[in-house]
Parts: structure tokens; C-alpha cells; sequence
């Protein structure tokens, strides 16, 4: 190495002129030099050299740059390995930063996401009233307007709503579930929803729901009486114009649509309120609105627990008890105070819904099969398992943890029952599991139990716990999940019959729906109330596919009949439809797999330190 200059070289002055001329000269460099050091003398050596800056240049002065000049062979070898390098190293880097970037590709959507997506345009198919722009449904146009325009208490009539299933009825009691059922899947799932840009379609959807059955009673009273239960239906058996016997678009309407008035009804209010708390959790950012749904929800469920009011709002109505005939209404109660209490965060719900009354009411600790299978008459399974939630996630202790820890259980038997190995319901040969043995329309069920299975999965993953116990048995949670993927494998298309239950989904799906609007041709005719038949009776296909439709169903020998007039087979239905996109929305990978833990909790206060209420006392 050689000593040198800040800039590396080493320098040898060689002076070609001598004599006293030139010391006086450097004598006086000498003085200016330490003039300005001193001037500056608060800046370090770098700053200081810079501005003396480099020794004085003299043409007679030789600079030896030492070895590196030593021999040209060396110097020719070092430039020659710096171009290489240059050619190796930094031009690849320097083509690659100018060339255009672009963003990769995100992946396909599973088949999940795809069906899940159809599965929502149903319901834009289902509606009823004035129809927005961007309905998405070009067959669809505005109808039953004229609904419940004989009411003097109701502004505008009864307009809006969705028509329950493959006639023009609108039937509140399963209208109302299938918005709760759609709140809570965007509840535990808006982050999916998010991700495939659903969110906002489902959300109009509720609100298309929720909109309408405020208008069903008076939502802005402290107490009502009376609830309308019903535009539409069918006596049954008549023969006289009206939604069944009549094979009509519902835009092409021309006969009368009775409303249907109920005075007692602690089901049908039960789940009216459940819908509208679920929905208030949903629209949170609407404040001004989600209130209104608070405030509507407690109104109707004050109306279910008027003690003078408790008797089945189907009893014998011959316009819906054989349709929808509710079986009892302790269910809705446990349903509705549940998703009050998440509302809300009032204790007083909390405590009604685990009040031992209540389950001694409801049957919950019974142990009945049918009690274990999810549907609009029996919201049990779904109720102890938002339950169950509650547990898992705040353990709120006394006075709750009685209750709580027995609902767990039996939440946990419900689970254990839907596996096969456990011979508690019977199977296809083709994979399906039988949970209303004899009961038509089997994927409604079906489709709810992979919901609520694949929620408790979720649940425990959630917390961090593999798996639960049957009997003497730990069954890991994806046991659980394979279940609810096998039964939703099964509707799109992985059975005996190799076709898919969901309409426009894969290559082979029903054709022949019972649907009066996918079934009648949109030719700008209007065809009448017993001239619609030859449509309802035809061979052909219907011209307008009802995308995303859900139908009935095989039979237990895995046999399905694609005929329109077979509506076991081949009819859809509101509350069907929204199991399965609750099932859909909870298997899709889009947005990632697992749940929102805290928004259905946002209102529920800190429990610890806490002084809760002593119960309420027991009204049967």
C-alpha cells in the first residue's frame, strides 16, 4: 500500500525550479493556508479539504499511481474483468428495471365463489315491486304493485318484497328467515364477500328484504297488535284465480292478492325479529338506519311475548298452514332474543334466551333427531349454535355459563350427528345425507346443515381448538368440513345423476324449473291466468334460465326428475336458497378461509368486571 490523498493516490513532487523566489512564495501559501483553516475552524477534515481543495497542479509535476501502472498486461486484465462484470451483473439488472412491469394474475375463483355468485342472482330473480335499473335480470320487470293496496294504514300498499318459490306468493315467515340467514353468512363472512365484489350485491338484498317487512306492521309504534303475514297464496285446492291455480308472470298479475292478517303469532314476530337485529349488524355504517332496525325488531318481539298472544300465526289459516305451517315458536323466541342481545347488548335478552325455561320449552336438551336438522320451522340448531358462539369466544360466566355450557353440548351432539359413522340419520348410496327422512324438497336441509357445520369448524379453528368430542371419540374439525364439502359437492354436480342442483351452474343443470317467470316466455304477450298452462304443461325447456336457483331435489334413491310439474323435484324457494349461499359463502377460499370474530359482538358490552341482573322471572 502507499500512503496518499483522500482520493487514494500517492504523489511524488519533483521540483524542476529551485531557488529562494520559490520558498517566499510557498512561505506565503503557507500563511493564507492556515488564515482560512483558522476561518474555518469549526468544520471537520472532510469539509475542510473541500474547500482548500486539491494541491496546487503544475505541468512539471509527475503522479504515480504506483502498481497499478506497473504492468499494462494487469491493467488490460482489470478493465477486461469490469466489462465482463458490467455485461453479467448490471445490464441483465438494468433490462429488467425498464422493462413494463405487470401486476400477476390473481387466481381463478374456486367453484365455490362461482356458484355462490349465481346462487345470489335468484334472488334478484325473486323480487317483487318496482324494480331498480341494475336488477341484472333481463326477463324480470316491475309487479305487484298493487299489493295490499285495499290497507288504509299502509301507505303505498304492501310493494316490494321477494316471491317465495316458483309461484307468485310472498310468505313473510320464510321471507324473514332467509334475511337472517343471509345477515349472518355476511356477518361471519363479509370479508369473502369483499373479495369476490358480492358485498354490496348482498347487502342490497337484505335491504330489498327488510325494507319491505317494515312495511308489514307499524314499526314506529312502542306496541302493535297485528302483524301481515301473507300477500298471496293459495286456499287450498281452489279453483278460483289466484297465485296457484293461475299460470302467470307475476308482471301479467290480474287476479286477486288477499293479505293475510294475524293477531297472535310469537313465530312469525320472533323471526321478524331476528332478521331485523341481524340486519342492524349489517348496516352499522348506516347508523340512522340500523337503528330503525333495532327499534322494529324490539317492537315485534314484544308483540311475540305478549302473553296474549301466543298461539302459531299459521293455525288454521287455509292460506298458509299448508305451506308454511310453523310446529312451535320456542325456537324463535331463543332465535330472535339471540340476535337481540348482539344488537343491542341488552342483558335482558341474553337472559331470556338462556333462561332454563326456555329450553325446557323449545325441547332443546331432548335429544330428538328432527330438532338437530336446520330449517324455516325449526331455527334450534342455528340458535344453540350462535349460542355456543357466545361461549367460545366471551365466556361470560355466571349467570349464563349453565346454560351456555349445555347448548355447547348439544350443539356439539347436533355435529356429531351429521357424520355418518354415527348412524343417526340414513345416507344415499350416492353421498347425500337424509335429514328429513320422507320429506320432499331434501336440499334445503341439506344445504343449512353444511352452513352450520362448517361455522362450528371455523369456530374452533378460530380459537385454536382441533376438534371436539363425540361420546368417548375427538373428531378433528376437518372432519367437519369434508362433511359439509361432500354435501355441497353433492348439489353441484358430484352425484349419481351427475347434475348440477343449482341452475346455470356447470353444463348440466335442471331445465324444466317450476317457475312461472323462467317458465313463460318474455314475447311482450300477455298470456291469462288458465292461458299460461300450455307453458306450465310443456316438454321444452324453459326459455329463461333462473340462474343461481337452488331446486327441491332428488329423491332418497338419488333420482331426480327434470319435469316442471313436478315441483318436489324441480321448484326453488327463498329459504332453500339462502342455506345454500350461507353454505357457499363459508367454503369459498376468496378472501381467505375463517370468520369476523368481534363485528357480531360490537354491541355487546364488557362482561368482566360485571353485575349482571338476577333472571327474569319465567313467563311459559
Amino acid at each position: 500500500m502507499h500512503s496518499g490523498n483522500q482520493w487514494g493516490g500517492s504523489f511524488d513532487i519533483i521540483n524542476s525550479n529551485s531557488g529562494e523566489s520559490e520558498l517566499e512564495d510557498r512561505s506565503r501559501n503557507m500563511e493564507l493556508d492556515r488564515g482560512a483553516l483558522h476561518h474555518h475552524h469549526h468544520l471537520d477534515e472532510t469539509q475542510q479539504s473541500w474547500l482548500l481543495g486539491p494541491p496546487e497542479s503544475n505541468k512539471n509535476k509527475h503522479i504515480d499511481f504506483g502498481c497499478i501502472v506497473c504492468s499494462r498486461r494487469a491493467l488490460k486484465w482489470t478493465l477486461s474483468s469490469l466489462a465482463i462484470a458490467f455485461l453479467v451483473i448490471a445490464l441483465p439488472i438494468i433490462i429488467v428495471k425498464t422493462l413494463p412491469t405487470h401486476n400477476p394474475r390473481p387466481p381463478p375463483p374456486d367453484k365455490y365463489t362461482l356458484a355462490l355468485q349465481k346462487a345470489l342472482l335468484f334472488f334478484n330473480a325473486q323480487k317483487s315491486g318496482r324494480l331498480p335499473k341494475s336488477n341484472g335480470i333481463y326477463w324480470r320487470g316491475n309487479s305487484g304493485l298493487q299489493d295490499g293496496s285495499e290497507l288504509t294504514d299502509v301507505k303505498g300498499g304492501l310493494v316490494g318484497g321477494f316471491y317465495d318459490a316458483g309461484d307468485n306468493s310472498k310468505f313473510h315467515f320464510p321471507m324473514s328467515y332467509a334475511m337472517t340467514m343471509l345477515s349472518w353468512s355476511l356477518i361471519e363472512y363479509g370479508h369473502k364477500y369483499k373479495s369476490i365484489q358480492e358485498y354490496n350485491h348482498i347487502r342490497d338484498l337484505i335491504k330489498w328484504g327488510t325494507d319491505y317487512l317494515l312495511l308489514t306492521f307499524n314499526s314506529t309504534a312502542i306496541k302493535i297488535n297485528k302483524i301481515y303475514a301473507q300477500v298471496g297464496g293459495s286456499h287450498n285446492g281452489s279453483t278460483i284465480p289466484d297465485d296457484h291455480y293461475c299460470w302467470e308472470r307475476p308482471e301479467d298479475m290480474d287476479y286477486k292478492r288477499p293479505v293475510q292478517t294475524i293477531y297472535s303469532g310469537p313465530d312469525l314476530a320472533g323471526e321478524m325479529a331476528a332478521a331485523f337485529a341481524a340486519a342492524s349488524i349489517v348496516f352499522q355504517d348506516n347508523t340512522a338506519y340500523s337503528k330503525k332496525l333495532i327499534k322494529a325488531a324490539q317492537t315485534v318481539f314484544a308483540f311475540a311475548r305478549d302473553s296474549g298472544k301466543r298461539s302459531r300465526y299459521s293455525v288454521g289459516n287455509p292460506y298458509i298452514e299448508p305451506y308454511y305451517n310453523s310446529t312451535g315458536y320456542y325456537d324463535e323466541y331463543m332465535w330472535g332474543a339471540t340476535w337481540l342481545y348482539y344488537a343491542t347488548g341488552e342483558a335482558n335478552y341474553i337472559l331470556l334466551a338462556t333462561n332454563p325455561g326456555m329450553s325446557k320449552n323449545s325441547k332443546a336438551f331432548y335429544g330428538i333427531p328432527d330438532l338437530s336438522v336446520p330449517s324455516w320451522d325449526n331455527k334450534l340448531p342455528a340458535a344453540m349454535l350462535l349460542l355456543t358462539r357466545f361461549r367460545i369466544f366471551l365466556s361470560p360466566g355466571y349467570p349464563y355459563e349453565d346454560m351456555l355450557r349445555m347448548y355447547h353440548n348439544v350443539t356439539s351432539l347436533t355435529m356429531c350427528s351429521y357424520l355418518q359413522r354415527y348412524n343417526v340419520f340414513n345416507w344415499t348410496r350416492g353421498g347425500m345425507i337424509q335429514l328429513k327422512p320422507g320429506t320432499p324438497q331434501p336440499l334445503q336441509y341439506v344445504s343449512t346443515a353444511a352452513f352450520l357445520a362448517n361455522l362450528f369448524a371455523d369456530y374452533l379453528n378460530a380459537t385454536g381448538v382441533p376438534g371436539w368430542n363425540c361420546g368417548s371419540e375427538f373428531i378433528q374439525s376437518d372432519v367437519l368440513r369434508r362433511f359439509a364439502t361432500s354435501q355441497i359437492d353433492y348439489i353441484l354436480g358430484k352425484n349419481p345423476m351427475n347434475m348440477s342442483y343449482v341452475v346455470g351452474y356447470g353444463t348440466k343443470f335442471p331445465r324444466h324449473v317450476h317457475h312461472r317467470g323462467a317458465s313463460i316466455p318474455d314475447d311482450k304477450k300477455r298470456y291469462s291466468c288458465t292461458g299460461g298452462w300450455k307453458w306450465k304443461d310443456s316438454r321444452n325447456p324453459n326459455p329463461n334460465n333462473i340462474t343461481g336457483a337452488m331446486v327441491g331435489g332428488p329423491d332418497k334413491f338419488d333420482r331426480f326428475n327434470d319435469v316442471r310439474n313436478e315441483y318436489n323435484y324441480t321448484e326453488p324457494s327463498l329459504a332453500a336458497n339462502a342455506g345454500l349461499v350461507a353454505a357457499l359463502a363459508s367454503l369459498t377460499s376468496s378472501g381467505g378461509h375463517g370468520i369476523d370474530k368481534n363485528t357480531i359482538f360490537q354491541a355487546v358490552p364488557p362482561l368482566y368486571p360485571q353485575n349482571p341482573p338476577p333472571p327474569p322471572p319465567w313467563k311459559p
